[in-house]
Order: structure tokens, then C-alpha cells, then sequence
């Protein structure tokens, strides 16, 4: 184990080929994710002023109004965005020529000079994520909506960037607890920054309906009308879910519609009683209980109604994937589950879209464009691992992972625990391409991140459950696995807390990370530093991460400032 880790601190350093000397090559020090290659230009610095303009080609302007839209309100500049078809000798420019094959579809190679900025990929789509790197390359102050002192800084460097994976996902239960459409394009945007580009979305669930079906209509109107707890619920009309999805295609992400079936259906059942084998509804449900319900298998009215319900939410939805739920379908018998299953995946694919459940339905079908999305807290999978092996790619959401509304311990306000406590290390140390037994990385498709609603009924309380677990699963969804490390991880990541601040994010501020709270460092520890090998008994003092600890009992290995079993450590505070 820590030959591995000894070898991923040489491959990152070597990557990243910056000089720590450098203050101004600090902020290359500081990107999540981490890119594949960055090759510091010692002493070069590139200043945006008053006068700099954005160049972009044609087919990539709403790109560039993308970038205005974020550098105008904290520089207080103009930033006029103008099509070229050449490589412009100042400002910014966006460009579609000219990036290295080894780029790909999603990836850029940005080069900053004293001179210019030349942004260059193959697709406007690999030109955004480099926009996002050229972001965390200024001052954090540079997220804020009113204007702030310069200078504007970039460091010199030459960055070639790709993702590891193309499918780079989160999710949001908007069933659970309703959010309105404010809420969703705000975290939309904080998806962006750290190059998800695939939102999906889960719309229903036995506590809430929420999207309009104009062939069955009562589904949102009374569906829809109450949530986990009680409250009011509510619903997106057709022009709110169009307007979700066109924000998202702005940032590059494409939604993915969730209709879960067969169960976790009480919130249909309850609107139309004919949906029922026997013909009542049940009441509206408001508790969290899972696996209860289930949609009639043997009335061919169920049929009907799936083939309404995915026709006119895929004539809203142009990406090409419908997520199908399938999971904890407890009442639902396996020969009923796979006679569902076998009208259902028809429907999918008549009205153009890709198939994705969680994963228990991929043991219905041997189409292998169908992807299962892996949800479970084990490291193997008999029913994923042969559907890999049959060719389907699988999508990787390990519970005890990479749920984002587990508790980051036993202590949090929010969130659940069943699949366990999740601290940020717990999110960032898995590897997708290796976690499942018998799924290699060639059948991984991608990763994401899903964040369960029963608990969070605020903006705030998403954003504090996401934040700071989204960044180590967008790292491990983007970035070479060569460059996984735990400790210059959780650096760059503290190093994310001032732009956070600024943009608002109520993050936890998790003891695992060192912070920067934006104003000068600790000063000098007089302690010696912690040894991971040395052994430490009560009374113990020492430094870490600019800060003392003092060993409370017996202790070798377990790091300061780790939730640990034990809690070894007592925090002393800065130096």
C-alpha cells in the first residue's frame, strides 16, 4: 500500500512539473481535478485588464459569453467577445484548432503566455471544461457578483487536459423533497466548475411526483403535492423541466431524466387508483420506507401509462439517455420484475433513448446498450459482473462511496447512514476502474455521484452534504489514476474553500482537510513533525498541516486531523 501511494506522489509531481518556488505557479498547485500534464512557465504571468477581449471561433461564441459572463462581474471589465477564424497575439481565445489528438472530444490544451491565453480542443464541449481550469487559475475573488480589486493574475504554464472517463455524473432527488428551479440551476453551475456533464435527475419516487404528464395529469397535481415530512411538494410544468434542461446544455450537461419503476411508485399509485391491481389508491406517503410499492405488472393499462409517461418526457429531453430506476422492487416478484422489464425496455428505445437503471435490472436483459449504474456497498456483484462481461458498460455509484447524503459522520445534521459514514478521504480513496470485482476499467463507462434528498430541504443543505465529497468524485471521474493521492489532494482541496466562500457554497469545513481560510498561513511549528511510522504514546505532541497535535494514547500510522476509529489525535490547534 504505500509503495502505491509513494509511486502516485512521484507520478503527480511529475506531472505537474511545477516549481514550488514559484508563488506564481501556486495556483497550478491548486486545480481540481487534477490535469494530466502542466508544465509551469516560470516568471510568466498574464494580467487581464480593461481592455482584453475574448476571441472565439464561430462555432464556440456561447462559450466565450459563457467566460464573459463569469470574469465581468468581479473584474468590472468588458470583456467583448468577437468570432475569429485565426489565433489572435493578445487577450483570450477559444479556439477549435490545433489541440493535440491526445485531447479527445472533452479535453483542451490551454497555454498561457505573457502575452495571450489560447484555450484550444476539438468540440466546444472540451473547450468549457478548460474554461473551468482557466477559472480556478485566477483569484478566488474572481467568482464574486460585484466588483473586486485586481490585479488579474493567471500564472504561465502549458496544461494538456483529458478525462479519464466520459461519463462524469451527479444526482439530484428532487422527489423526496421538492426543489424548485432556482435551486436545481445553482447547483447546475457548481456542477460545472468541476466538469460534470452529466445531470441526472430523479423526478419520482413514492413520496412526490414531479414533473408534468399531460396524458395523466393528477400525477403532479396531486402526486405532487407533498414530500418527506409533509409540506406542499410541488412539480416542474413542461416549460420549467425544458428550462432545466436548456440551462444545463449551456454548461454542457446533459440531464437524464429518472422515472423509477416498477416500485417506488406510491406517489402514481395514489393518483390513479386503476394503476392498482385492485383498483384503490393508497394514500400519499410522506415517511422515507423503501421497497412497498409496486406498479400492477398483469394490467395492460401499466403499459399504457409507461409508454405516455417516457414518450412525453423524452420528447422534452434531447440527451440520449432515460434512467428506468428498477432497484428495491421488493413487492415486486422476480418473474413479475422481468415481465415488466421486457415491456418496458422497448418503450425506451422507441422513443430514441438509451436505457440506464440501477443496476438490479440489467439482470433482465442481454441488450448491451442498456447500463446499469452500480449502487451497492460490496466490492462484488453477480449480476453486474456478468452483464460486464456480456459487454454492457456500467456506470459506478458505490453507496458507501460516492452517495453524497451519507453522513460525513455520526454526528452530521443531515443525511443518512445505512451504507456508513462517509469523510472526504472515504469518497476520494476508491478506484472505479478496480472497485468492482470482475467490471475492469474498460467496462467502466463513468462515475457519479447521487444525492439523496429524504433529509434536505434547502439549497444550503444540499450544498453542504455535496461539498466537499463532489470535487474528490469529480477528480476521480476526470483525472489519470497516476495522480491519485490523498495528501496533495486534500491541499488543492482546501485550497478550493476561499472560492467556495465566495460563491456562497455552504460546504463542511471537514477536520480532514487544511482549510485556507484566505489570509496568511500559520506560522513555524516548534514541535517535530508526525511521523506516519513512528510510534506515539500519551502526552505526545507534534505538527501537522500547520497544526499541533498531541497523541491522547498509544497511536502509530492513524494521521492528525482524521475522523479515525479511535480518535487518536486532539487538536491543538494552528501554530
Amino acid at each position: 500500500m504505500r509503495t502505491r501511494v509513494l509511486a502516485a506522489v512521484i507520478a503527480v509531481t511529475a506531472a505537474l512539473s511545477v516549481s514550488a518556488q514559484s508563488q506564481a505557479a501556486e495556483p497550478l498547485q491548486s486545480l481540481v481535478p487534477v490535469p494530466v500534464s502542466v508544465q509551469a512557465r516560470s516568471g510568466v504571468t498574464h494580467t487581464l485588464t480593461a481592455a482584453t477581449k475574448i476571441y472565439t471561433a464561430p462555432a464556440a461564441r456561447d462559450v466565450g459569453n459563457f467566460l464573459a459572463e463569469v470574469l465581468r462581474p468581479s473584474t468590472g471589465y468588458a470583456f467583448p467577445v468577437s468570432d475569429t477564424t485565426g489565433t489572435p497575439s493578445d487577450g483570450i481565445s477559444l479556439l477549435l484548432t490545433g489541440a493535440p489528438g491526445t485531447v479527445g472530444q472533452q479535453g483542451y490544451q490551454l497555454d498561457v503566455a505573457a502575452g495571450s491565453i489560447v484555450l484550444r480542443a476539438t468540440t466546444s464541449e472540451g473547450l468549457f471544461t478548460g474554461v473551468q481550469t482557466l477559472r480556478q487559475l485566477l483569484s478566488a475573488k474572481v467568482e464574486s457578483k460585484t466588483v473586486q480589486a485586481g490585479p488579474w493574475t493567471v500564472p504561465g504554464a502549458l496544461i494538456v487536459d483529458h478525462p479519464r472517463f466520459s461519463y462524469r455524473g451527479a444526482m439530484l432527488d428532487v422527489a423526496r423533497h421538492f426543489h424548485p428551479v432556482s435551486t436545481v440551476k445553482r447547483y447546475i453551475d457548481q456542477l460545472a466548475l468541476y466538469k460534470i456533464n452529466y445531470f441526472h435527475l430523479h423526478l419520482t419516487d413514492d413520496q412526490g411526483w414531479r414533473i408534468v404528464i399531460d396524458s395523466w395529469p393528477r400525477l403532479a397535481t396531486y402526486g405532487g403535492s407533498t414530500q418527506v415530512g409533509g409540506g406542499p411538494g410541488g412539480y416542474y410544468t413542461k416549460a420549467q423541466y425544458s428550462e432545466i434542461v436548456q440551462y444545463a446544455a449551456s454548461r454542457k450537461i446533459t440531464v437524464i431524466p429518472e422515472v423509477d419503476l416498477p416500485g417506488h411508485t406510491n406517489a402514481a399509485l395514489a393518483s390513479y387508483a386503476e394503476l392498482n391491481c385492485n383498483g384503490q389508491a393508497p394514500p400519499l406517503r410522506t415517511d422515507i420506507e423503501v421497497g412497498y410499492s409496486s406498479l400492477c405488472v398483469g394490467k395492460e393499462l401499466t403499459y399504457q401509462f409507461v409508454d405516455d409517461v417516457i414518450r412525453e418526457i423524452a420528447a422534452l429531453t434531447p440527451g440520449p439517455y432515460f434512467h428506468i430506476g428498477g432497484d428495491e422492487a421488493h413487492s415486486t416478484p422476480d418473474a413479475d420484475y422481468q415481465t415488466f422489464m421486457d415491456r418496458t425496455l422497448p418503450i425506451v428505445e422507441k422513443y430514441g433513448k438509451t436505457a440506464l437503471g440501477w443496476h438490479e435490472f440489467v439482470k433482465t436483459t442481454t441488450d448491451t446498450a442498456t447500463m446499469p449504474q452500480y449502487w451497492g456497498t460490496s466490492t462484488s456483484n453477480a449480476v453486474v459482473q456478468a452483464a460486464a462481461a456480456r459487454g454492457h458498460k456500467v456506470i459506478m455509484s458505490p453507496a458507501n462511496k460516492a452517495y453524497l447524503d451519507m453522513k460525513y459522520n455520526s454526528s452530521t445534521p443531515l443525511g443518512l447512514s445505512w451504507a456508513g459514514l462517509i469523510e472526504v478521504q472515504t469518497a476520494y480513496d476508491w478506484n472505479p476502474g478496480t472497485h468492482l470485482s470482475g467490471v475492469p476499467e474498460s467496462a467502466v463507462h463513468g462515475v457519479e455521484a447521487p444525492l439523496w434528498s429524504e433529509t434536505l430541504v434547502t439549497a444550503q443543505d444540499i450544498e453542504f452534504m455535496a461539498f466537499p465529497r463532489l470535487a474528490a468524485i469529480a477528480e476521480l471521474a476526470w483525472s489519470p489514476w497516476s495522480t491519485h493521492n490523498w495528501d496533495q489532494f486534500k491541499v488543492r482541496l482546501g485550497n478550493q474553500g476561499p472560492r467556495w466562500t465566495t460563491m456562497g457554497i455552504n460546504f463542511y469545513k471537514s477536520t480532514q482537510v487544511p482549510w485556507d481560510t484566505g489570509g496568511p498561513g500559520p506560522g513555524p511549528c516548534t514541535q517535530p513533525a508526525w511521523e506516519r511510522d513512528k510510534v506515539y504514546t500519551g502526552g505526545n505532541v507534534v505538527s501537522h498541516n500547520g497544526k499541533k497535535w498531541t497523541a491522547q494514547w498509544w497511536t502509530r500510522g492513524e494521521e492528525p486531523g482524521t475522523t479515525g476509529q479511535w480518535g487518536v489525535w486532539r487538536d491543538g490547534g494552528v501554530c
